[in-house]
């Protein structure tokens, strides 16, 4: 029924202009907005609708991953443009926690939008 459907995912955010300049200004994103929400065109022809939700509150979870080739240099990267990483047991100095080198998985550190979802950038190996 689904197979040749041009599925699309979605999140909420509270205050859709924070979202707009986060995604588009901090993070450099493609962002468009249209009858008040916004649409981020990822790599790879994936738009992701952000939709605004009163009283919205954040997921627990990761909600958004950006694979990168050198985890380091981006977290440096957006750690100059003003994002705080999520602290981790797991984590070194920068908050990455080094899961090739600990065969835990990709190398990975977690930070949250204006609205506290959760995000990623990850090195796989």
């Amino acid at each position: 029924m689904f197979k040749d459907t041009a599925a699309f995912s979605g999140f909420a955010a509270d205050d859709i202009e924070a979202a707009r300049q986060f995604y588009a200004e901090t993070l450099g994103l493609e962002v468009t907005e249209e009858h008040g929400m916004l649409t981020l065109h990822l790599a790879g022809d994936r738009p992701t609708l952000i939709y605004p939700k009163p009283g919205h509150v954040p997921a627990t979870y990761t909600i958004l991953n950006f694979p990168v080739e050198d985890i380091d240099r981006a977290v440096d990267e957006l750690a100059g443009r003003g994002i705080a990483f999520e602290a981790s047991e797991w984590g070194d100095e920068k908050q990455i926690m080094r899961g090739i080198a600990n065969d835990r998985g990709p190398d990975i550190a977690w930070f949250k939008d204006p609205a506290g979802n959760i995000l990623s950038v990850l090195q796989e190996a």
